[in-house]
């Protein structure tokens, strides 16, 4: 099976371990991994912005990446979500076309192509997820509260059988961080006070470790607690899952 490891551009500047465990993880569930060097922002914080037309080269320059492969994975719903919503290329219509039905965030990936349910291993930390609004009411990884149906979370799913692993169940499970891209520039106040509510459900759960499938919405958590002192760490489901593996 080979894999072409879709890296954000945030995540390739400012978490690189992030994509380093992404990487390690396929490789040790049986995936051919290889990484493109000529991959850059898939566009997302301009169509975030109302600039989607000024996207056309980083779709031309992300078709030309990624053609090839049986699958495209990335550790970031929210950028997943932007490729299958959004990638068009005019010159190569038919290869994006294959690409956005070929590109799935890694969680999905794992549950859903490679079929595995479960991740032995050992974490012995107390830990809350943190459901990215994108990767679960875009790409639906996990069910939303506010329906009256039943539960599921494939980011949970994996976590689940990790020894030491003490999962969290929160106050407000599935509510926004803040973090929105660049809703967090423009609205700064009302970001830091939805991230600070986010925070506090996790905090008076006593837990050692935030994670989640998004950087971004980690990052922005990860700025807020650093600034409050506070002992809570964020880190990336794929640097646990990768761990659980050694």
């Amino acid at each position: 099976m080979k894999i072409g490891l879709f890296i954000p551009c945030y995540v390739d500047q400012f978490y690189p371990k992030v994509a380093i465990a992404t990487y390690e993880l396929l490789q040790k569930l049986g995936c051919e991994v290889h990484f493109p060097m000529g991959q850059t922002c898939c566009g997302q914080p301009m169509a975030n912005s109302g600039y989607a037309h000024l996207t056309k080269g980083c779709d031309a320059n992300f078709v030309s990446n990624f053609s090839g492969f049986d699958y495209i994975v990335c550790p970031s719903g929210s950028c997943v979500l932007h490729v299958k919503d959004h990638l068009h290329d005019e010159k190569q219509e038919d290869k994006a076309t294959e690409i956005r039905n070929k590109v799935y965030e890694l969680t999905e990936f794992i549950t859903d192509i490679l079929k595995v349910d479960h991740i032995d291993g050992n974490f012995p930390f107390r830990v809350g997820i943190h459901q990215s609004c994108h990767g679960q009411r875009g790409l639906k990884l996990s069910q939303m509260s506010e329906l009256n149906a039943p539960f599921f979370s494939k980011p949970e799913q994996l976590l689940h059988n990790i020894k030491g692993l003490d999962l969290v169940s929160l106050s407000r499970k599935d509510e926004c961080c803040g973090f929105g891209g660049t809703f967090c520039v423009t609205e700064e106040a009302v970001s830091v006070k939805m991230g600070k509510d986010r925070i506090k459900d996790h905090e008076n759960h006593q837990v050692d470790y935030i994670t989640g499938g998004d950087m971004s919405c980690l990052m922005h958590l990860e700025g807020i607690l650093k600034r409050q002192n506070s002992r809570v760490k964020t880190i990336h489901i794929a640097e646990i899952l990768n761990s659980a593996q050694n």
